[in-house]
């Protein structure tokens, strides 16, 4: 009887250390869930504070006009809006390109088909 007793004390102790080792388990699995869904959180806050400042960047005046003078080229009246090249012509290139333009229109035709570069 006292076998038994031992045994049936046994099987019960196993029963309930399993259930405390799966218990702590699963706590320790859902802690780091936990954890990881306050981190998600925190980005997600970060990002939010984020896309609020460029909001509150984008409701300005200034934000509208800067906007419409870089990307649009537009400028208030009354101004002038300068250009500036990249330089990569030449003086000399410029100055062909100004004596050909010069030239009459049939004489411009004729160099561009037979490469006649005899200017008058």
């Amino acid at each position: 009887m006292k076998k038994i007793l031992y045994l049936l004390i046994l099987i019960i102790s196993v029963f309930i250390s399993n259930n405390l080792i799966r218990s702590t388990l699963n706590l320790w699995q859902k802690n780091h869930l936990v954890s990881d869904a306050q981190h998600e959180l925190q980005k997600e806050k970060n990002d939010n504070e984020k896309l609020k400042d460029q909001l509150a960047r984008v409701k300005r005046p200034d934000f509208v006009e800067e906007e419409a003078r870089d990307k649009l080229f537009m400028v208030k009246p009354g101004e002038k809006m300068v250009l500036v090249g990249g330089g990569g012509g030449s003086v000399l290139g410029e100055r062909k390109r100004a004596q050909e333009i010069s030239l009459p229109t049939w004489k411009q035709w004729w160099n561009i088909f037979f490469g006649d570069n005899e200017e008058q």
